[in-house]
């Protein structure tokens, strides 16, 4: 049988099961296995084997269940309700200073926790209602916070990018570090859309009433609630990025700053250490299963000669190494839109990385502008999981239709980063090549 035609079979098995909802790992490895089984006979299941057993060897791979037991301590510890009640003495004054603020607040957790979930929920709990009461238009407020717990996935540490290391053999290192110029750009594009939407039509978000902005006095003493939230994001960056530790073990520092500010806030208690476990072992056990089923999936993938041909397809497409790249974007701009941006990333990642490599694309910088596309997935309807945090936790008065629209300037500034990206890698590159070296 031709590759074309296997090429076919295989992906289009893969669409039909998963748009029947068979789940994400049993669509994976069993394809996977099937294939293998009938392209290679009895011996394709020992190199589903072997990768397995790679996969469990991984020392990187203890990192993902230290940064989610991280993100789920801190989300019940109290840090986001002080970091919040800093940020509405400093910004309320401005109009659109309470969604400004609360981009900022999503930005520092995004750099303790590692998922996208923790600053949604924490903030669409905490800053949401805050906002509403005060006139805020609903859509720019959800949206705000739509925006800003994406970036739990670019800005480091983040899980992502561990499973993105792990598929590609990036250092996580470096992977890190490229996160940290993006995500600056990131939160410099929402605050300027939300200042310039706000002076443009002030009834959206309104100024507080004098009476609510606090004195100076207020808003110094206020500043303490940074410092927890600071010292966790120094002692896991500064650990890697020092070259103290590796991410594996920073991520236990993280563990313990998280533990720190639940003390410091008296929400240590067994009761919220054995929630956050239990959440930790779910979530977990969701992602290893599917890594597992996605390494047989690339294996299989690699094993039918497809890699040839999607090089092939690939310089077939008009514009070069730029038509192509436009066409991944589309690609995971369309599947973010349906499908788990972590089962985007197990399945595309095996099509897109040769044509990485094929064009010369440096693999850190195509890493980042490959997770910011993730994260426009967290936020896109219909399936955007952000947006179903967000419901659970919103008002009555909000509706899935609000919550809807009011990502798409969001995702149209996010889109605008990725361009500049594009355009000048080096914002992505500098901090990796200022820690770790130039790469060779």
């Amino acid at each position: 049988m031709s590759v074309e035609l296997l090429t076919l079979l295989f992906f289009g098995s893969l669409l039909f099961f998963l748009f029947i909802g068979t789940p994400l790992a049993f669509t994976l490895g069993g394809i996977s296995v099937v294939f293998l089984y009938f392209t290679m006979g009895p011996v394709g299941f020992y190199i589903v084997a072997s990768k397995f057993w790679d996969s469990m060897t991984s020392f990187t791979l203890i990192a993902i269940p230290m940064y989610v037991y991280m993100a789920m301590l801190l989300e019940k510890s109290g840090v986001a309700q002080d970091l919040y009640r800093m940020m509405h003495v400093w910004f309320g004054a401005m109009r659109g200073g309470l969604a400004i603020g609360t981009v900022l607040i999503c930005a520092i957790f995004a750099a303790m926790s590692g998922i996208s979930g923790a600053a949604v929920v924490t903030m669409g709990a905490i800053a949401l209602p805050r906002m509403l009461e005060r006139g805020y238009d609903k859509r720019l407020a959800l949206g705000a916070i739509n925006a800003g717990g994406g970036w739990g996935v670019l800005i480091p540490p983040s899980i992502l990018m561990v499973l993105y290391a792990l598929l590609t053999e990036v250092s996580v290192g470096r992977l890190f570090a490229s996160g940290i110029g993006p995500g600056i750009l990131l939160v410099v594009l929402v605050t300027i859309y939300i200042t310039v939407r706000a002076w443009l039509q002030p009834s959206l978000a309104p100024a507080l009433p004098v009476e609510e902005r606090g004195d100076w006095g207020l808003k110094f003493a206020s500043l303490k609630a940074v410092v927890l939230p600071l010292l966790i994001v120094v002692m896991v960056l500064g650990a890697i990025f020092g070259g103290f530790a590796t991410p594996t073990e920073a991520a236990a520092l993280g563990v313990f700053g998280a533990l720190v500010a639940s003390a410091v806030h008296r929400k240590l208690t067994l009761e919220v250490l054995t929630d956050a476990a239990m959440q930790t072992l779910r979530l977990t056990a969701l992602i290893m299963w599917i890594l597992f089923a996605a390494h047989a999936f690339s294996t299989a993938y690699t094993t039918l000669g497809a890699n040839e041909l999607m090089n092939h397809l690939m310089t077939l497409i008009p514009g070069g190494e730029w038509g192509a790249l436009a066409f991944i974007l589309l690609v995971l701009l369309l599947l973010g839109m349906v499908l788990d941006p972590v089962g985007i990333m197990l399945i595309t990642l095996p099509v897109f990385i040769p044509v990485v490599q094929l064009y010369g694309w440096d693999p850190v910088w195509f890493g980042v502008v490959f997770i910011i596309m993730m994260e426009i997935g967290y936020m896109t309807p219909p399936f955007g999981f952000n947006l179903f945090y967000l419901k659970a936790v919103a008002p009555p008065e909000v509706s899935m239709s609000d919550i809807y629209w009011s990502v798409v300037p969001y995702v149209l500034v996010t889109l605008l980063g990725v361009l500049i990206l594009i355009i000048f890698p080096q914002i992505a590159l500098f901090f990796p090549n200022l820690f770790f070296g130039v790469a060779r």
